[in-house]
């Protein structure tokens, strides 16, 4: 008993300095999995601790009455639970279960049983599998994972398809001219209301620039015109559409920029800036594409 507790004492030693290495710095780093707790390593050594602790207190409890004089026909309580999972033959009956002839160079064989532990197992796993049969394949309340997977697939898309009505993906990368009426008709809606004090209302320009010929200050094509749009250009006075206007109505109101090339306006300004040409420049787009 005296050596059974001093041996449980340097296992509590050693368990404890393992507890202190693990919840040193380098273990409390918090993942960078999102999926996973920011404690998820303090959890994982607790548990490993955990089960460490229920060893050594299972070999703690097992090993008490060791070392002291037992009845005739004594039986531990290990013994007992050890004969449930395997009921194995004892080593003084093994010539009962003895096969004769499977002699193979002197290693002979036993006809033991199957383990109780195994065939609960298997038992399991049949139940498992009529479960299984009955849940996904008889009453379908499971879906397969086909079906799983077609429900992803269908909550990807509503995702996709709300992240596009909201504008989330358009960017000055991204963004392409719109022709349908409703989007130029939105877009006409936002010139008046904000571009018309420097660009006139018919785009010919007052303190800014022409927007129905040829010239571009920053570049023409929707992608230009979103990109001044969006970011402004403070130096000479416009200021940056971002915080004001969605993406959406950024790109419906360049659309309709695009729309006024070639019209006639009643006061057309100077041109002003580079001749653009869509055929060398490499972020235009083309209108209708």
């Amino acid at each position: 008993m005296v050596d059974t507790m001093t041996n449980f004492k340097k296992l509590f030693t050693v368990l404890f300095n393992l507890f202190l290495f693990l919840i040193t710095p380098p273990i409390q780093a918090q993942t960078n999995n999102p999926d996973l707790p920011d404690n998820y390593y303090q959890l994982v050594a607790i548990f490993i601790i955990g089960i460490l602790l229920m060893i050594i207190a299972a070999f703690f409890l097992f090993g008490m009455g060791e070392g002291k004089p037992k009845p005739a026909g004594y039986i531990s309580t290990w013994s007992k639970i050890r004969q449930i999972l395997t009921r194995s033959t004892p080593v003084e009956k093994e010539s009962e279960v003895l096969l004769a002839d499977h002699d193979f160079d002197g290693i002979k064989e036993l006809d033991n049983s199957v383990p109780p532990w195994y065939l609960w197992l298997f038992y399991l796993t049949i139940a498992f599998a009529v479960y299984y049969l009955l849940d996904y394949h008889v009453f379908e309340s499971s879906p397969l994972m086909a079906a799983e997977y077609q429900a992803e697939v269908k909550k990807a898309d509503e995702i996709k398809a709300e992240l596009i009505r909201s504008g989330a993906l358009i960017t000055e990368n991204t963004v392409t001219e719109l022709t349908d009426a409703a989007s130029l008709s939105s877009g006409k809606q936002t010139f008046a209301t904000f571009c018309v004090a420097c660009h006139a209302a018919d785009g010919g320009g007052l303190v800014g620039p022409n927007l129905t010929d040829d010239y571009w200050i920053h570049g023409g094509g929707i992608q230009n015109i979103f990109k001044t749009i969006k970011y402004g250009v403070p130096a000479k006075g416009m200021i940056s559409w971002q915080t004001q206007l969605s993406a959406v109505q950024m790109q419906e109101v360049g659309s309709y920029i695009m729309s006024l090339y070639g019209t006639k306006p009643a006061a057309p300004k100077e041109p002003q800036g580079d001749l653009y040409s869509p055929q060398i420049d490499s972020t235009s787009v083309q209108p209708g594409s």
